[in-house]
């Protein structure tokens, strides 16, 4: 079931009811003040038959025949008077005697001066009428058939009126339910066009500031976030088809090349130590793919825990020398640590291993003396870490690409690489909640500053 065809049932549903609410209150007011209004005119008929009874002595044949002349057109109202003895002193109508008085009743009226109820449909009041000091019970019965005819008219009345208005409320709620969600339709039927290869498409927003169009806004915003992600997947996948075809055409020409004809064992060992050599670089870069992938997971999908950054430190640092000797690195403690929630973050040791590790490499390799300083430092709030050499420095229009995945500036002919270094380690720093800044001149050397939040 559609949202507007709900909405407008619950419409409905919710008005009908309200309506049926105003109708049952109406009916019920009208029914007891149509009750209450007999009881009053059969009050007023009771007294006036016993003053011309007592008071004006009109004949009992003569208020007799009234009733019954009366009853012929209308329904009478039938009176019974009644000493303190129980005696009957005047009926209207003994031969039709609705009302069948017992002791019982009679003893009601005269204790409690006013008595009212039903019998079947007709209605009954019993009252005291006091005449020269003395007290006279009166009765006084009648079947109130405008009364009745007027509040079925009014539930008739009710009926039809609640029906069409009932009708009438589905009616306009449809169509308000569909003028309402209008733009929610144009808006489907836009998303519906959008696919992988129009995601420049955009829907409508229009002047408003309304939650549709708040929803139209984050929608574009989704839109732009998923055609950013589709052009980086994109260049992703061109860039790592490029550098993974590199090696692997070094490896096949070494190989073809060695076996077109007869070599010495000189020369083999030559060409194995190349393809070795390109073979190291496929497993350096699937290394930084990995790395690459895991610090672009969902920070909630990540282990994060307490850890030292200077234990961090001194494992990046043997992992650098381990692999290349010649490398130097010097870890400068620049303020004294007074409690070690200052050197501690919270964090993913894997990753924040790997940041350091490419920061440490990089100064490295770009430096004439293979030389990287490290100085810690301590703020109020964060850890900072400037990385530092003395190398062939950057340039001021590589500056701007250093983090972007695969860009090699200036320095590739002066060390080998794959674009990913930096970039992987921008993401590990941003999911470290911290910030990174680079400053470097050329042939000067280069300075990263690195601050992440500590304990």
């Amino acid at each position: 079931m559609q949202i507007k065809t709900r909405l407008t049932i619950l419409f409905t549903i919710i008005t009908a009811t309200i309506l049926l609410v105003f109708a049952f209150v109406i009916y019920f007011s009208a029914t007891k003040s149509r009750e209450t209004e007999f009881y009053a005119l059969l009050k007023k008929e009771a007294y006036t038959k016993a003053n011309l009874f007592l008071n004006a002595k009109v004949d009992k044949r003569t208020l007799q025949e009234i009733y019954h002349n009366n009853r012929k057109t209308l329904n009478e109202v039938e009176v019974a008077i009644y000493n303190t003895d129980h005696q009957l002193l005047y009926h209207d109508a003994v031969d039709i005697d609705f009302v069948k008085e017992t002791p019982k009743m009679l003893n009601d009226i005269n204790s409690k001066s006013n008595i009212n109820f039903y019998q079947d449909d007709w209605q009954v009041i019993g009252v005291v009428y006091p005449y020269q000091g003395q007290k006279y019970l009166v009765t006084a019965a009648a079947y109130d058939q405008y009364g009745y005819s007027k509040i079925n008219n009014l539930l008739k009345t009710i009926v039809i009126v609640f029906i069409i208005s009932v009708i009438i409320i589905f009616i306009a709620g449809r169509i308000f339910s569909r003028k309402a969600f209008q733009p929610v339709n144009e808006m489907t039927e836009k998303a519906r066009n959008i696919t992988a290869t129009n995601l420049d498409l955009r829907l409508e927003t229009g002047g408003n500031k309304d939650e549709l169009s708040q929803l139209a806004i984050t929608f574009n915003n989704m839109l732009d976030r998923l055609e950013s992600s589709f052009d980086a997947q994109k260049s992703f996948v061109s860039n790592i088809s490029h550098e993974l075809r590199t090696p692997l055409a070094a490896i096949i020409t070494e190989l073809e090349l060695s076996i077109n004809k007869d070599r010495s064992n000189d020369e083999y060992k030559v060409v194995i130590n190349n393809v070795l050599d390109d073979s190291k670089k496929l497993v350096r870069l699937s290394n930084s793919l990995l790395d690459f992938a895991k610090a672009s997971y969902d920070p909630t999908e990540i282990s994060f825990k307490p850890v030292r950054i200077d234990e961090i430190l001194l494992d990046a640092r043997q992992q650098v020398q381990n692999y290349n000797y010649d490398y130097k690195i010097d870890l400068n403690f620049k303020t004294d640590i007074d409690d070690e929630n200052q050197i501690s973050v919270n964090g993913n040791e894997y990753l924040l291993k790997v940041a350091f590790v490419n920061l440490l490499e990089n100064g490295c390799k770009f430096s004439d003396d293979h030389k990287s300083t490290v100085s810690i430092l301590f703020s109020n709030d964060n850890v900072i870490l400037v990385f530092s050499d003395l190398g062939i420095g950057i340039s001021e229009k590589d500056m701007n690409f250093i983090f972007a995945p695969f860009h090699r500036g200036e320095n590739k002919e002066f060390a080998d690489g794959n674009g990913i270094g930096l970039p992987l380690t921008k993401k590990i720093v941003d999911l470290h909640k911290g910030t990174i800044n680079v400053s470097s001149q050329k042939n000067a050397g280069t300075t990263f500053t690195v601050e992440l939040p500590h304990l």
